[in-house]
C-alpha cells in the first residue's frame, strides 16, 4: 500500500494519492480580494491545476465539499459551478457556511478524484 504526498510541508499536503484516489488540500483563490464570482473562479482554476497536475480531471471528481462564509453566496456560486463541472460528470457535493481562515475569504473547496490508471 503506497501513499504519495505532493506539496507538503509542515502543515499539510496539497495532494495525497492512494489506491488510486487523490485527496486535494482545500482550495482558495489566489486573489482573495475579488468578490464571489472571482473567488469561485479562482478556487477552480486551483483544482483545475491540481487534477491535471496528476492526470486526473474534473470528470474524475468523486467529491466536493464546499465552504461558504456566506450562504447568501451560494446562487452565485452554483451559477459557476454549473457550468464548470461537465455535464453527467458531478461529484458527489456538500456545502456548508463555515467560518473561514481569514475574513477576506469568501469560498474553499476540498476535492477528491480518481486517478485515471492508477
Amino acid at each position: 500500500m503506497t501513499i504519495e504526498r505532493i506539496g507538503t510541508n509542515q502543515r499539510m499536503s496539497k495532494i495525497v494519492k492512494h489506491n488510486g484516489t487523490a485527496y486535494l488540500c482545500g482550495q482558495v483563490a489566489k486573489d482573495t480580494g475579488g468578490d464571489i464570482h472571482t473567488q469561485v473562479t479562482g478556487m477552480l482554476e486551483n483544482v483545475d491545476e491540481l487534477l491535471e497536475s496528476i492526470g486526473s480531471g474534473r470528470d474524475r471528481m468523486l467529491s466536493a465539499t464546499i465552504y461558504l462564509a456566506d450562504m447568501a453566496d451560494f446562487q452565485a456560486l452554483n451559477e459557476i459551478w454549473d457550468n464548470w463541472v461537465p455535464e453527467g460528470e458531478a461529484p458527489a457535493r456538500a456545502c456548508v457556511q463555515a467560518k473561514m481562515a481569514s475574513p477576506e475569504l469568501l469560498v474553499e473547496i476540498s476535492v477528491i478524484a480518481a486517478i485515471p490508471d492508477a
